[in-house]
């Protein structure tokens, strides 16, 4: 997550970077989110981020789907609600929702934030009625204050259940926090950091396939 200004990280094909290719009769699974998702500051993101290790977890599973990760760097739930549109221009099967943490750092309004990831799986599912949702859950450091953290913790869970949608409890679940798995911002995961991220994903993910 980047807090001042729209750093692009894997913002190939006008928006959307494959993680591989893969055969045309295969579904189409979207990573929706920030800079976690697009891989910021990593060497080689279109390998190195976790949408792209969960396309090759995919491959040794023997399943049929193409990764595609739509990731910004410093997006919002309000600019992901913005762009969701050109984002569902193409075939979706499964479609993970990973976003929120920039808002937590700029202390959106939580009942906004939920607005917003709620919007955004209207829309979803408005164009694409038989996609499964997946939700990763996001929480804040302590210095966002307790009653903030709890209130924006609770998003996530509260949307995934509403929506029918996999939960992913903590995107960031053994990597938050952990200076030797994150960059020198202390935010962003690294290489190492970001095959904890995939498995976080993959554990749940995989049921959905």
């Amino acid at each position: 997550m980047k807090l001042h200004g729209l750093s692009l990280c894997l913002i190939f094909m006008g928006g959307l970077a494959l993680a591989r290719s893969a055969p045309a009769e295969s579904k189409t699974i979207v990573f929706f989110g920030d800079s976690l998702t697009a891989g910021y500051g990593l060497d080689d993101p279109a390998s190195e981020a976790y949408p792209a290790l969960i396309q090759k977890k995919i491959e040794d599973a023997g399943e049929r789907y193409r990764v595609v990760n739509a990731g910004l760097s410093g997006e919002t739930t309000a600019g992901g609600l913005r762009r969701i549109d050109w984002i569902l221009r193409q075939p979706i099967d499964v479609f993970v929702l990973a976003l929120g943490g920039n808002d937590g750092l700029r202390g959106v309004s939580p009942a906004l934030t939920r607005a917003n990831l709620q919007a955004i799986i209207d829309r979803v599912q408005t164009r694409y009625p038989a996609v499964k949702l997946v939700v990763a859950g996001m929480q804040m450091p302590v210095s966002m204050g307790a009653n903030y953290g709890i209130t924006f913790r609770a998003i996530f869970p509260e949307v995934a259940e509403k929506n029918n949608a996999i939960l992913v409890p903590f995107l960031l679940d053994g990597v938050g926090g952990v200076t030797e798995l994150n960059q020198a911002d202390l935010i962003h995961p690294t290489a190492a950091g970001q095959k904890l991220l995939a498995e976080n994903v993959w554990s749940v993910l995989k049921s959905a396939l």
